[in-house]
């Protein structure tokens, strides 16, 4: 009777384990030989005014249940302006009609904190550049000169916005565009160094009207100038107030099977893009066939912002608990791990080889300005 009674508990036990789909993916990682449950594709350091947590804060909100991430700020500094808000400091760029500017000094602080760290630690994270305009022909100076001056650390750049809802309009200077010549010199870089890139573009205006061009067609023509760049699309093109538009996970099946598309993929990080993921079944089903038949293409991050603790670093991920319940094992563990260890595995290697060959070295100038760097008079 007691070993009926013990049988009957363990049998009990695995079927409880293999139904919570939190401790079924915990088991997925070990059949792969990696006991996480995910590594994080898209994760801020730090916010909108540039404070946050520290990387040994994220390490123990890590701690055995997330193995790897990326590691960058927020391009973006809300400004406060007394005159607009008074005693009230802004926390976040929707608290206040001041404008955002570009903040170059975030790269040096995602480096030094990447730094502080032992070696065993920093192969846990994947730091990326994120400081420069997209605006600017020197944009691309500025990404050479954070290799030059912190070799060894950066894997890639971004994520950074062209179009980005509510936040573009507010920033100082030039509108970024999809078509403008320095976005170009960009990813030429990035394809020339390896680094691996994440770019925020919404898939359409936030409250769209019937017949109004997006930006889809200037976004696809830019991964096609450079096929030799390797890209990840930010939360598949979505946002808070832009929604999947009509048969979306068909569009997205169009660039998928796109063979000048094939260096270009996709994250589902953000709790914005979980809800219309999981939002009813039909869109549950859709989404989890366009991932079940190309498991390749799509990688899982939070897009946290410096969570307070471990609870709400996982969120966004078991927000994810009914798809990873429908998805097959393997195409699962590409989703949450392998896809981003192949990408910025691949990504780092190519940046330390191309930092070996160049770091150090005399550089031919940019061919928009004198060989002396000053323009002549």
């Amino acid at each position: 009777m007691k070993k009926f009674f013990l049988s009957t508990c363990f049998i009990w036990l695995i079927c409880a384990v293999a139904a919570h789909p939190l401790l079924a993916q915990s088991g997925s990682g070990k059949q792969q030989g990696n006991p996480y449950l995910f590594n994080d594709s898209h994760f801020h350091l730090t916010n909108y005014i540039q404070e946050g947590i520290t990387v040994n804060d994220l390490l123990e909100l890590m701690g055995d249940k997330i193995h790897r991430s990326t590691l960058f700020g927020i391009p973006l500094q809300q400004q406060w302006s007394y005159r607009v808000t008074e005693e009230f400091a802004p926390q976040y760029y929707l608290d206040s009609d001041a404008p955002l500017y570009y903040y170059s000094f975030t790269d040096a602080y995602i480096a030094m904190q990447y730094l502080s760290l032992n070696e065993t630690d920093r192969a846990r994270f994947d730091p990326m550049i994120t400081g420069f305009n997209p605006t600017d022909m020197y944009a691309a100076a500025h990404i050479r000169r954070v290799l030059e001056t912190f070799p060894g650390v950066f894997s890639g750049i971004g994520e950074f916005s062209i179009h980005k809802e509510f936040v573009s309009s507010k920033i100082s200077g030039d509108v970024a565009s999809l078509t403008d010549p320095a976005l170009d010199s960009i990813f030429a870089f990035c394809a020339e160094v390896g680094l691996q890139i994440i770019l925020h573009n919404d898939v359409d205006d936030p409250f769209p009207k019937a017949n109004t061009p997006n930006y889809t067609t200037e976004l696809i023509n830019l991964f096609k100038r450079h096929p030799d760049a390797s890209v990840i699309w930010a939360h598949c093109g979505l946002g808070r107030i832009v929604s999947p538009p009509s048969e979306y996970t068909k569009f997205l099946e169009s660039l998928l099977a796109d063979p000048e598309l094939q260096h270009v993929n996709f994250d589902i990080s953000w709790d914005e893009v979980a809800k219309y993921v999981v939002h009813d079944e039909s869109s549950l089903t859709n989404s989890a066939d366009l991932f079940n038949k190309y498991p390749d293409r799509f990688l899982f991050g939070t897009d946290n912002v410096a969570p307070a603790t471990q609870e709400k670093h996982l969120h966004v991920y078991e927000l994810y608990e009914p798809l990873w319940a429908v998805l097959t094992p393997e195409n699962s563990y590409k989703i949450r791990l392998g896809n981003y260890e192949r990408l910025f595995d691949a990504a780092a290697a190519k940046v330390r080889a191309w930092e070996k060959e160049n770091v150090g070295k005399p550089k031919k100038a940019p061919a928009h300005t004198p060989a002396s760097g000053i323009r002549k008079h």
